[in-house]
């Protein structure tokens, strides 16, 4: 791997109130084939839907229309927040956006920021980080078993649930503190620190369950994004991401 300075962005993004949305969008948009064109390597873009200034509802959209534009910058959800979605259709859109990307999209999650967002949806602020603690293990089930996944609260209810499709890859980003059990078990080893963001990699198997995996080699990436509450910041820590690599002999 190249140690060169590696460039990211953190994109909430923040626009004067009363803009109008539609060309602060559209700037957005071109701000990142800006820096697809001059060699930055990430772009991460937030969810929030409450404070009038971050006005990206579903960075997942976001990410699909920027892939279009751009060729090689990665592009990531800092964060999806988890206690507001059904961790199935998070997993879903997660996989579709990995084969739209060619492998350029990374997965974050968070608890979400802003209590006005939970309060609209019937949350108590409270509860968004226990609901993204269940909410991160039924997606890494989703991405790393084939076996059907059900799961009941109060957000969502998965009967014998599994994905449509495989992702090729995936680099999941997790807040600190959460999911050192799934993180180990994902990168294959107990190296995940308890008081470091956890940086996890998921197989890349594009199959069904009758369909033998295809032989994985592992390349590296260096991940950088910012989330709130400020605990939860990752630290830039290395991640491997299991890359597909064609049968040989």
């Amino acid at each position: 791997m190249s140690d060169r300075l590696r460039f990211g962005i953190f994109m909430a993004p923040f626009h004067r109130a009363g803009e109008n949305p539609t060309l602060a969008i559209e700037r957005d948009l071109q701000l990142i084939e800006h820096l697809d064109r001059i060699g930055w390597d990430e772009a991460w873009i937030g969810e929030h839907h409450s404070a009038g200034t971050e006005i990206i509802a579903s960075p997942e959209i976001f990410i699909a229309a920027a892939a279009q534009r751009t060729r090689h910058i990665k592009l990531g959800t800092g964060v999806i927040s988890v206690a507001y979605h059904n961790p199935y259709m998070i997993a879903e859109r997660a996989v579709q956006l990995d084969h739209m990307t060619r492998g350029r999209f990374m997965l974050g999650c968070g608890p979400g920021s802003l209590p006005t967002d939970a309060i609209m949806l019937g949350l108590d602020p409270t509860e968004t980080r226990p609901l993204l603690e269940e909410g991160m293990e039924v997606i890494m089930q989703l991405l790393t078993s084939d076996e059907p996944v059900t799961s009941q609260t109060k957000m969502w209810n998965l009967v014998d649930a599994r994905l449509h499709l495989r992702q090729q890859t995936i680099v999941a980003m997790l807040p600190r503190n959460l999911g050192r059990q799934q993180a180990a078990e994902c990168v294959g080893g107990p190296g995940v620190g308890d008081h470091q963001a956890h940086s996890i990699s998921c197989p890349s198997a594009m199959r069904t369950p009758r369909t033998p995996p295809l032989r994985t080699r592992i390349s590296s990436t260096r991940a950088y994004v910012n989330t709130s509450p400020p605990a939860a910041r990752m630290r830039g820590r290395m991640v491997s991401a299991m890359r597909h690599a064609p049968p040989t002999g």
